[in-house]
């Protein structure tokens, strides 16, 4: 039998162990590793549950840093190990059946957190200890009057033994004495500090008002004062320090001495830069990352008058496929490769690359001139892409798509920005990709307004801001209403009525259109039926209601079973309904696209041809596919507005009506707005017409209006 699987305990109890045997051999401590251990469980067991928590909490973070200076854990390689094996084992042990990339970012937060902690808590532990040691110097400074041997004794033994580094200078700077500890700081012997004078020890980044705070301490101004400050070493390196530095005075109260506290932060300092490099820097290339990219176009977007900024969006173009065929490594390798050309194409002042993840970079230029420069950065940045990159023995061709926008400073935010650079790169990669595209603000708007109808789709449906208009399908011989088409609107809260153009391909392409569809066809049958049982007994012809199909709906496998439930629901026989499909979604349609159609016409549903002559279809494709009506598109009758008509239009629509009779199919024609079209295709031999010339889409009163008007007429 196998062993039982370790439960949530016994992998923090194991990460604790690992951590206690890092941590315990720089840990000056009576306790045993075992004792160590079991103190290191709490913090583990904290750090887990904030691995884990709904919320991040740095809180946490730096109060388990905090925990190791109380538990003697001060020397900074204690903190080094300890980073170490959180982020080596942290998400390891205590991170099972999180999202891994997730929790890697959350703990590199949390490393963040501990080390600003155990920062914070060595500091303050430091200054109790350095207020400790001015104490008892000014204590021996007292005593000095009075029993000058016994407090030298007393002084020297605080000056030597402290484990921060002490300095005794006289008021014009020199330094007079320094402990042990001082002098290892420096990494020198005596000579090389004691005589010399503080004032040697300016260094460049050095802050504007530390020499300030130390004319007003030397002239009695100020009682002491607390700053960072970098020395030089003997060798040339440097020592970052927090200094501390006090008046000492006489027994009249007159300045005589300062004394200096030095803690070394050297190392401190280092580790803060390398997580904050790890923090604003990408893993994979290298290069800054989200974080210190909108750090410099905040930066950029705030500066003062006539500055400007341009910013490039690239997008990489077929990025995907790569992934999917050679597997990410290969993927991996490809965004490095290119991550280095992009940044050998920002190399200018002002100039930076940066990746947001995933296959998208930005390359920001900045300056009074980033009109010519930005276009320059982007035809760069093109050219970069030009030479095939090899991966894993094969040749790669990368191209990508680059949405630009360039203006001046203080006008937009930077999410504005970059905004408008992802619409302008979609823009781009639409248009075919392989470009570089400028922003332009009437696309953003129409892009920003597209999304909103988007994500207000689903929605709109459950709140019934949907409703159909009829528009009547006219027999061309006596005039007669034979049906309708119905043509589904969006009342829009905002944007009031809005077409199906607006908002039917964004249905198509979120799949939003299988569950309209289905409720136009279920409102449409509906109609059907009370039309057909308010015209029974009269002259009138059974009316026919015709529905559209989407691309989507004829491949959704509900099709069929959804169009008989509805029928049957509402009682009408199939010969009341007719769906029409555009020939360009039938081009080239095979077997398994036709069957549902084959099937809803062998039930006695009319399948119509929409936009017929719009997709260079084969004629000879007319003879395979289940469709009785042929809808002639508007564009073959426009030119019949005019008299006399276009003689090769006229011919063209002869030879189509004539095919489509041999066929046994009828024709309807679209978009029919004269007296004159209508005569036309009339004589032409044309079945059925729609359009502005016998109605608008309207209400379906206004269609029983009509069918009234010819059972009387």
């Amino acid at each position: 039998m196998s062993a039982e699987p370790d439960g949530p305990e016994d992998r923090l109890r194991r990460f604790a162990t690992i951590w206690s045997r890092a941590v315990f051999p720089v840990t000056v401590t009576s306790l045993t590793r075992p004792e160590f251990e079991a103190r290191l469980l709490p913090l583990a067991r904290r750090l887990s549950e904030a691995l884990r928590a709904r919320a991040f909490d740095a809180a946490e973070g730096r109060a388990v840093g905090a925990a190791l200076v109380a538990a003697h854990c001060t020397d900074p390689e204690a903190l080094s190990r300890t980073l170490d094996c959180v982020d080596a084992y942290l998400v390891l042990y205590c991170g099972e059946g999180g999202n891994q990339e997730d929790l890697r970012a959350r703990s590199s937060r949390l490393q963040h957190a501990m080390a600003a902690g155990f920062a914070q808590a060595l500091r303050e532990r430091t200054l109790a200890e350095q207020e400790s040691i001015a104490q008892a110097a000014l204590r021996a400074q007292g005593v000095v009057a009075q029993a000058l041997h016994a407090s030298e004794a007393r002084f020297r033994a605080v000056f030597e033994g402290a484990a921060i580094g002490i300095g005794i200078a006289d008021l014009d700077g020199n330094i007079l004495e320094v402990n042990g500890a001082l002098l290892r700081m420096f990494g020198g012997g005596e000579q090389n500090v004691r005589g010399r004078n503080v004032r040697d020890w300016t260094h460049a980044e050095d802050a504007p008002q530390v020499w300030r705070l130390y004319e007003e301490l030397v002239r009695g101004e100020r009682e002491h004062y607390h700053v960072e400050k970098a020395f030089y070493r003997p060798d040339g390196t440097v020592l970052w320090t927090n200094l501390t530095v006090s008046l000492l005075r006489d027994a009249d109260g007159n300045p005589q001495y300062q004394l200096a506290l030095m803690e070394d932060t050297t190392e401190r300092r280092l580790l803060n830069l390398r997580l904050r490099y790890e923090a604003t820097h990408d893993a994979l290339t290298g290069l800054p990352n989200r974080t210190l990219f909108f750090e410099r176009l905040e930066k950029a977007l705030n500066a003062g008058p006539g500055q400007r900024f341009g910013l490039c969006y690239l997008d990489l173009d077929g990025f995907k496929t790569i992934n999917d065929s050679l597997g990410h490594a290969a993927g991996d390798r490809l965004l490095v490769e290119v991550a280095d050309r992009l940044q050998a194409c920002a190399t200018a002042p002002g100039e930076m690359v940066a990746r947001l993840g995933g296959d998208e970079f930005v390359a920001l230029t900045t300056g009074p001139d980033t009109q010519r420069e930005v276009d320059e950065l982007a035809s760069r940045i093109m050219n970069a892409l030009v030479a095939p990159i090899r991966i894993d023995g094969r040749e790669l061709t990368v191209r990508g798509s680059i949405g630009i926008v360039e203006g001046p400073a203080g006008e937009r935010s930077a999410a504005e920005v970059l905004r408008s650079a992802d619409i302008t790169m979609y823009r781009a990669k639409s248009a075919g990709g392989n470009r570089f595209e400028l922003a332009d603000a009437e696309a953003d708007a129409r892009a920003i307004t597209r999304h909103g109808l988007t994500t207000a789709l689903p929605a709109a449906l459950e709140r019934g801001e949907f409703f159909i208009e009829y528009q009547p399908l006219v027999h061309l011989d006596d005039g007669s209403v034979r049906g309708a088409e119905a043509l589904v609107r969006w009342l829009h809260p905002q944007h009031g009525v809005l077409g199906p153009d607006r908002f039917i391909p964004l249905a198509e392409h979120t799949g939003l259109i299988v569950p309209l569809g289905r409720w136009v066809l279920e409102q449409s049958v509906r109609q059907a039926k009370e039309w057909r049982e308010r015209y029974a007994g009269t002259t009138t012809a059974p009316l026919r209601i015709n529905v559209n199909l989407s691309p989507c709906q004829l491949t959704h496998p509900g099709l069929v079973q959804d169009t008989v439930d509805i029928l049957e629901a509402a009682g009408v026989t199939p010969d009341a309904l007719c769906l029409e499909v555009t020939e360009s979604a039938l081009i080239g349609a095979d077997d398994d696209l036709l069957k549902p159609l084959c099937r809803l016409a062998e039930m006695g549903i009319d399948i119509a041809l929409d936009d017929f002559g719009t997709g260079y279809s084969n004629l000879a494709n007319l003879r395979r596919l289940p469709v009785s009506i042929l809808k002639l598109d508007r564009s073959f009758t426009q030119s019949m507005q005019r008299f006399p008509a276009d003689p090769v239009d006229l011919k063209i629509v002869e030879g189509i009506v004539s095919l489509a009779h041999s066929l046994d199919l009828t024709v309807t024609v679209e978009g029919v707005e004269t007296a004159a079209q209508a005569d036309q295709l009339r004589i032409l031999g044309c079945d059925t017409a729609q359009g502005w010339y016998y109605a608008r889409p309207g209400p379906p009163e206004r269609l029983h209006e009509l069918a009234m008007a010819d059972a009387t007429g």
